[in-house]
This record gives structure tokens, sequence and C-alpha cells, in this order.
């Protein structure tokens, strides 16, 4: 009898300790996704930002990302602007991206900016778009249909009363 109520006591324990069900990492119901963390920015970056308001006005696509080096437009010894390359896999197309650094436009107030795709493989400039005597910080050229070449992103900056334009390209992307 003894030995049947130590049993017994056992397997109470036993089905105390064990649950009647279980729940795994991953399992139930997912969590509201958190809004804040979904929404992508449309601000404008230094970065570059396919999103932003002037990046939509010039055509581009809301997955394009930088390819190849950061170049610099350089005036008196310090950068002033910086020149991107982006490329869009899903509209097949690259674009130049200029961004005139706050230190540059805090000094000159109104400027001339140009930004082109060149193409090493039909030795063009694709995508031009040019700015006179303005202050703006973010610049996109046009879409340039040139997937299938090998290319640069070019832009030019140019101050007031300067009679050369800054210039600069970044790395060659095939």
């Amino acid at each position: 009898m003894r030995a049947r109520k130590t049993v017994l006591a056992a397997i109470a324990c036993a089905a105390v300790l064990v649950p009647a069900s279980s729940a795994f990492a991953g399992t139930g119901p997912a969590p509201a996704p958190d809004k804040q963390r979904s929404a992508k920015s449309t601000a404008p970056s230094a970065a570059g930002n396919p999103l932003s308001a002037r990046a939509k006005a010039a055509g581009v696509c809301d997955d394009a990302y930088q390819i190849g080096t950061t170049a610099y437009i350089d005036r008196s010894g310090q950068h002033a602007a910086s020149v991107k390359q982006f490329y869009s896999p899903d509209c097949k197309q690259n674009y130049s991206y200029v961004w005139v650094w706050q230190s540059f436009r805090d000094k000159v107030k109104d400027y001339d900016v140009s930004t082109s795709v060149y193409s090493y493989s039909d030795e063009k400039f694709h995508g031009k778009r040019s700015w006179a005597d303005t202050n703006l910080q973010e610049f996109w050229s046009n879409p340039a249909e040139t997937a299938g070449h090998c290319t640069a992103a070019v832009a030019s900056l140019r101050a007031p009363g300067e009679p050369l334009a800054g210039q600069a390209a970044t790395s060659k992307r095939c």
C-alpha cells in the first residue's frame, strides 16, 4: 500500500510539472506591426533618399540604391558637395545624385549645379539636368537608360564669380 501511495504521489507531482500545452517562440498570433518602424522616410539626406520629393520629381524609382564610390567636389580645400551614382533593378536605370554640404551653403547663397550619368560605352552624358542660381541642397539627374553600360555619376558646382565649376565623377561601374 505504501508503494502505491508513493507512485500516486509521484504521478501527481509529474502531472503538475508537465504543462498541458506548449508554446514556442514564433507561435501564436503575430504582433501588430509598428507603423513608425515600417514607414519609410521621405526626408532628403546626404546618403541619397530615392523616396524624397525631389527624387520623385526627377522620376527616381523607389528601389534605387547607391553603387560605386562617393566622389567629392572640393572648394578651397573643403568638401562642398558629394556625388553618388544610384541604380534601380526594377526600372533598370541609373541616376546621378548631388548633395551640397551645409558648410558650403552657409557661405555661398546661390550657385550653379549640373549632374548626369556618363556612359563609357557610348561616351555620352545621359539624364543631364542643370540648375542656375539655386540654393537647394539635393539634386537628382533624370533617369538614364544605361543599365547595360559602364557608367559613372558626374557633377559640377560653380559659385558666383568663379569662371570654372568644380567637378567630380564617381568610380566606373560596369
